[in-house]
């Protein structure tokens, strides 16, 4: 299980993520932007381990895009807890993950095995850059609108690239469903 450096990365970037919340809850948004960062950036170098070195594994393919979701969500809560994005922004992206999930389990079910495409990855690179401009803007002052504007843009983009993302997804892969019984 955590026998590659590639599942090592993967279980380090679940762990950061109530480092994260702690410092979003303690007002160090600085540090948990580190953080985020930290965590953001070792999906690309456990991604680039896994295949470089020969280090893909079951454990890595189950755990990596969860330890990816279990970062955006923990992040996207928060701004909702905070009143810096509408719950349904956070609803969507749910519902997104859940449909290509679920998806993703019928065609297993099928032998088949869909690959990510070039929109998901699109959108988890948007997802994680608004939510570090959300999360370096800080909260909105008195008289001050650039916050407010800044986290309904990030917003708007996040569920953009995840609308889109989800639909292609489904879209390709239709033919799924039709095959299910």
């Amino acid at each position: 299980m955590l026998k590659t450096t590639a599942n090592k990365i993967t279980v380090f970037r679940i762990l950061l993520v109530p480092v994260f919340l702690v410092l979003c809850y303690s007002g160090k948004r600085i540090p948990a932007l580190i953080v985020f960062l930290l965590a953001s950036l070792s999906d690309l170098a456990d991604g680039y381990i896994a295949r470089h070195y020969n280090q893909i594994s079951d454990f890595g393919k189950f755990m990596d895009p969860l330890a990816d979701k279990i970062l955006v969500m923990a992040a996207m809560c928060y701004f909702v807890e905070v009143g810096r994005m509408p719950g349904c922004a956070l609803a969507i992206v749910l519902l997104r993950e859940f449909a290509v999930s679920g998806m993703r389990l019928v065609a297993v079910e099928q032998g088949r095995v869909i690959a990510a495409g070039w929109s998901g990855k699109v959108k988890t690179a948007a997802t994680m850059i608004c939510l570090c401009l959300m999360l370096l803007i800080g909260p909105p002052g008195p008289e001050d609108s650039a916050p407010d504007i800044v986290a309904q843009v990030s917003t708007a983009v996040i569920l953009i690239t995840t609308v889109y993302s989800g639909a292609e997804y489904l879209w390709k892969n239709r033919d799924i469903f039709r095959s299910a019984d």
